[in-house]
């Protein structure tokens, strides 16, 4: 297969290294095309006011770009720099932290990978928790590229993505992967709201940088409850996914 890998995290991410690294193993051909700055929580946004500035960038075995923009722009803007040769799969990732419930509406590499479907491109969004290493992500890489391959040759239906998930635990204690939907908790987060020495009030997002920001509790059953219990998780975002349950049984059956 033609492989695009694309992130939220940039050129630098160890995520996107660990995915590159198993495609090449593997015999597919690469191209890289991800933002050239930090672009968490960008959401589907696309530029639209100033051009995207394009920077190729070595990469052993793979054509690789620093676009300078959004995650979304990356996926759009692939075709026109590889002279539209043809793509085969997108993966998004390896997001460094979750995304999994109300984060999947803000995230960066669910929106690349939620581009790349809406464009007949199959796609899955990849993440892992905040404190993974080496191993537990070169795995995941592992199992999110032999996925794809199964994808490759079983298409979803357009607009629907592959959404994958893993704990941050040693690989021998990862649970086995479960089809389940999206939850529905939210962030309990706030504002602090602060004045500056020149007297002007500005607010600045209040999170626990120790533990993340607080949830409400995740429902049983569902891709934040079986992550934090040790699962891999794999949900189907739009068409057909979510909480379609004949869909996840299906897809649980595909999986084993």
């Amino acid at each position: 297969m033609h492989i695009l890998i694309t992130n939220d995290d940039g050129i630098d991410s160890i995520g996107l290294k660990a995915l590159a690294d198993v495609a090449l193993r593997r015999g597919h051909r690469v191209t890289i095309s991800v933002p050239h700055g930090q672009c968490s929580a960008n959401s589907q946004h696309i530029t639209l006011t100033h051009p995207l500035l394009v920077h190729e960038i070595s990469w052993p075995g793979a054509r690789a770009f620093s676009v300078e923009g959004t995650p979304t722009d990356c996926v759009r803007v692939t075709p026109a720099l590889i002279d539209n040769a043809p793509i085969d799969f997108c993966l998004s990732g390896i997001n460094q932290g979750e995304n999994a419930g109300s984060a999947v509406y803000y995230s960066g590499t669910v929106a690349a990978a939620r581009e790349a479907a809406m464009i007949h491109l199959p796609a899955m969004a990849v993440s892992i928790q905040v404190g993974a290493d080496d191993e537990m992500r070169a795995h995941l890489a592992e199992t999110a590229v032999a996925l794809a391959e199964r994808f490759y040759q079983t298409p979803l239906p357009r607009f629907c993505l592959i959404n994958l998930n893993a704990p941050a635990l040693p690989v021998k204690q990862w649970k086995p992967m479960k089809v389940c939907p999206l939850s529905q908790a939210y962030y309990l987060d706030g504002y602090e709201k602060r004045v500056s020495p020149l007297g002007q009030t500005y607010l600045w997002l209040a999170a626990n940088d120790t533990s993340g920001v607080p949830m409400e509790p995740a429902e049983p059953g569902s891709d934040y409850a079986f992550l934090q219990d040790g699962h891999v998780t794999c949900t189907f975002l739009g068409a057909f996914g979510d909480h379609n349950q004949q869909f996840m049984e299906k897809m649980q059956d595909f999986l084993k």
